[in-house]
């Protein structure tokens, strides 16, 4: 049942995504997009806290588990903390560049 429900909701959704015309449902401005980059830029920092946090709770877990493989967890652990952070920072840049 649930699989027939999306399968209706797919076709009668398609026909609106592939319908010829320009209409939108949000005439996209200055006054519209610098709202958009904002709840951009804080959907980036939200997800990459939570990423990080969760993260940094794991290989802290298994630092605190096994003391003798902190030498092996800190520097991957350092690394992914970095690229997500990145991830973030490349949010904030393309917000500025568009």
């Amino acid at each position: 049942m649930n699989k027939f429900l999306v399968a209706l909701l797919a076709i009668l959704v398609s026909g609106a995504a592939l319908a010829e015309g320009t209409t939108t449902l949000i005439q996209m401005n200055e006054y519209t997009k610098i709202p958009m980059y904002f709840l951009a830029v804080a959907f980036a920092a939200y997800a990459g806290t939570r990423a990080q946090s969760a993260a940094a709770s794991v290989a802290l877990e298994g630092m605190a588990r096994n003391p003798a493989a902190a030498d092996k967890l800190f520097v991957p652990m350092i690394l992914g903390l970095a690229l997500m952070e990145s991830l973030v920072i490349f949010t904030l840049i393309t917000i500025f560049l568009v």
